[in-house]
Parts: structure tokens; C-alpha cells; sequence
């Protein structure tokens, strides 16, 4: 596997629909995002699921319960000590056959205690992306909405997959938003 150029990205984008809304490098006043040498900086949306345990419910993946959140809405959102939330990216992805997508946190945000957590984004899988932010500080974190919070690294086989994310009907493929745990 190869990791490709911001050339590769960029004709993708524009050819494929590979990343849309597509940026190019956007920096001075908010925590850039778009288009960087080897990968894409993407944008967290203005949605965001925060954890809270107000009313005791418990973290299952196979029983997931909205009691375990709240919701808010915003130009930016605190996450509280110690605490977990969820959002998804501004940009839809939809990912080549030939390709599989890492993603790391920014730096800004890992430098203040936020991780960005993200599985890979497989071959043929395409949607708005879910990501996970954890505070592991022991103060309230302030994330900010339409700013970049993570980069994006394409990963090009030398070969094709016998099987995509799409020949296996994922579920999560097409996900709008912030998408919750499903079985």
C-alpha cells in the first residue's frame, strides 16, 4: 500500500466525488482543514452527542441507549472532564475500491488532551464519518464546529479487494450524521 499525494486527493475529490464538500488547505483563524500534503483535514459538524450519566443508563454496544446523551447544537461544544462525545464530519465520503482511509487526530486538539477517534474507512464504504472525541483531561475541553479535527490518510493498494465494505452490505454504509452502534 502506498499513502497518496495531496494530487492524487484532489483529482480524486473532483473526478469522484470522493470527498464532498471538498477544501483545499484552509488555515489563519480556526484550526485549518482541507487539503494537506499526504492526506485531508476534515471538519466536525455543528451536531454533537454528548455522554452523561444524568440518568444512569449504561454503555452497551449491542443494547446502545440515547438515555446515555445528550444532544447539542452549535459553533463549538464542551465536553466535560474525563467524558466522551460523538459528532460526525462535515465532509461525505465515498471511498474508491482500491482504497482504504486512516485517521489521526489533529495535533491542536491532541496537545489539549482531546483524542479523535476513528475506525478505517474501508474500500467502497462511503457516508459522513463518526467520530469520537474523548477528554481526557480533568477540565472541560471546548471543541470547535466546522474546524478541522482530524487527518484523513489514503491508503492505495497495489491490488484490488476480492471483497468491498459495499459487496458486504456494511451497516454503516451510507450513514448521514452522527451514527450510533448497530448490530
Amino acid at each position: 500500500m502506498s499513502v497518496m499525494p495531496d494530487t492524487w486527493i484532489r483529482e480524486r475529490a473532483q473526478r469522484d466525488g470522493m470527498i464532498e464538500p471538498f477544501a483545499e488547505h484552509t488555515s489563519g483563524g480556526v484550526i485549518s482543514y482541507g487539503l494537506s500534503s499526504y492526506g485531508y483535514d476534515g471538519r466536525v459538524g455543528s451536531r454533537f452527542h454528548v455522554f452523561t450519566n444524568v440518568d444512569n443508563a449504561i454503555v452497551d454496544p449491542k443494547e446502545f441507549s440515547q438515555s446515555s446523551f445528550v444532544v447539542r447544537e452549535g459553533d463549538h461544544c464542551i465536553i466535560p472532564p474525563n467524558s466522551f462525545m460523538l459528532a460526525s464530519t462535515v465532509e461525505y465520503f465515498r471511498i474508491p475500491r482500491d482504497t482504504m482511509v486512516v485517521c489521526l487526530g489533529k495535533s491542536t486538539y491532541a496537545r489539549c488532551g482531546i483524542i479523535v477517534n476513528v475506525t478505517p474507512l474501508e474500500p467502497e464504504w462511503e457516508g459522513h464519518v463518526t467520530l469520537e472525541f474523548s477528554n481526557t483531561t480533568p477540565l472541560p475541553a471546548k471543541v470547535y464546529a466546522n474546524e478541522g479535527v482530524c487527518q484523513f490518510l489514503f491508503l492505495q493498494g497495489a491490488d484490488q479487494p476480492e471483497t468491498s465494505y459495499a459487496d458486504r452490505s456494511g451497516k454503516y454504509m451510507g450513514q448521514q450524521g452522527v451514527t450510533l452502534p448497530r448490530l
